[in-house]
């Protein structure tokens, strides 16, 4: 089971329910991937709203990269998830929020 305070998520990818967590080295993975110069640069790119199916595919398979999955994009984005298009991206805005939403993150 996830742990929020560290910054996990549970989903539902490929039929089965999976950890996801952008860990410092996903976070340096998605600053290369991205071009971004920093995490604030990172996270003003994710706070644009404005996510690719290939950012989502990337965000996604950092975030199983940081929980510990051997799983390249291109195995992410051949995984099936049951709500479609719109939990992709539920998933990415989850993951991202429980990475940089720092409200309530002390027990």
């Amino acid at each position: 089971m996830a742990n929020r305070y560290r910054g996990e998520i549970d989903a539902e990818l490929g039929g089965e329910r999976r950890t996801l967590v952008l860990t410092l080295g996903a976070l340096a993975e998605l600053e290369s991937a991205f071009g971004a110069e920093d995490l604030m640069a990172l996270a003003e790119r994710f706070g644009s709203g404005r996510l690719s199916a290939g950012d989502l595919i990337r965000i996604i398979g950092a975030g199983l990269r940081g929980a510990g999955a051997c799983i390249t994009d291109g195995e992410v984005a051949a995984m099936k998830i049951p709500g479609g298009a719109a939990d992709y991206v539920r998933i990415a805005a989850d993951l991202i929020a429980a990475t940089f939403d720092d409200s309530g993150a002390t027990p």
